[in-house]
Order: structure tokens, then sequence, then C-alpha cells
């Protein structure tokens, strides 16, 4: 069990008694073992949203080509967690994200209602030039909306240096490992 725990630790970057409850409640299984300790992060994550982030490090990244380039403030609770490499490497990732896919707002809750109604009034449009049918369209249309996230928030975007997460799911992660709310603040990208 103890090879399987330092796996399990490896993978999450759980601590060791997380791992062994994790994988005693998924009888050893490590791919069960990672999902429970995925769900306990978004619980740990949650229990921490009323805190206060007053600290924080300005990550910054440079494109070799010297032609785009992006910051981001990515806030925490204490300077011991601002100034922690991973915290810091955390910051780097995110600025990086921000120079390769172009986000234009954190998180959905920074779109404007202008903007959604354009893109639904865009989404709705071409559907019923298709011909789809009106009981099925709001379910397309949120699907559509949520597409359109995907592409345009920096939370909901696929993490350029792993896929199968969203950079949300990144920071959930770094949450219940690092013990401590964290959030992106502002960025900025520029390119010429």
């Amino acid at each position: 069990m103890i090879n399987q725990i330092q796996k399990l630790r490896q993978l999450t970057g759980a601590g060791v008694l997380d791992c062994k409850k994790a994988l005693e409640e998924a009888n050893l299984n490590i791919e069960q073992a990672v999902e429970i300790l995925r769900k306990a992060g978004i619980k740990v994550a949650q229990l921490k949203q009323d805190r206060q982030t007053s600290e924080g490090f300005i990550g910054s990244y440079i494109h070799s080509n010297g032609k785009v380039a992006a910051l981001i403030e990515l806030k925490c609770e204490t300077d011991f967690v601002a100034k922690n490499q991973e915290f810091k490497d955390l910051a780097r990732d995110l600025a990086m994200q921000i120079t390769a896919m172009s986000p234009l707002y954190v998180s959905p809750q920074d779109v404007t209602e202008a903007v959604k109604a354009k893109e639904k009034e865009i989404a709705s449009t071409s559907l019923k030039l298709e011909g789809k049918p009106a009981a099925v369209l709001e379910k397309i249309l949120d699907g559509k909306l949520n597409k359109f996230y995907e592409e345009v928030c920096l939370l909901k975007q696929k993490f350029i240096k792993e896929d199968k997460k969203t950079i949300e799911e990144i920071i959930m992660a770094k949450i219940q490992k690092l013990g401590e709310k964290i959030e992106v603040g502002r960025f900025v990208r520029l390119a010429l």
C-alpha cells in the first residue's frame, strides 16, 4: 500500500493521510482514489471561498518570439503561500495560458449581459436557419453559451499543459494542496 500512496501523492500532490483514506475508500484503485481526492479538493476550495485574498504574486510570461506576453495577478491569503515556488509556478503557467489562448474574461460571471445576449442571438439565428425544433432550442443555446465560455473565460479553458483539466480544476487542486484560497485577480495580454 505504501507504493500506491506514493504514486497517488505524485499524481495529486495530496497529503499522506488523505491519500491513504482515498485508497482505502476506493479499495486500492488508483483512478477512483484520484477522483475521490478531486471531489474532496472541490469541497475544500468551496469552504475557503469566504476568505480574504490580500496577498499574491504577479506572474509573467513572454513568448520566445518576443511578440506576445501576459501578466496575471494571482491572489492568495498569506505571504507564506505567495512566496511559495509552486504558487509562483502556477502564476507563470496561467500567464502562459493567457499568452497562448487569449481569454477575454476571468470567469463567466465577468461576461456582460450584452455580450451574452449577442452570443445567444447569433447562435439562435444559426440554429433557426438549420431548422432546429423550438423544443430543444434552449438546451442547445445553453450548450453553445458554455462553449463560448470555454473559449473566452480563463477559468473555463482547457489547460494547455494538461488538456484533460480546466484552469479552474488546476486552481482547485492547488487550493487543496496549499491549503489556502487562490483566485485570479486580473490579467493583461500584450501582442505586437
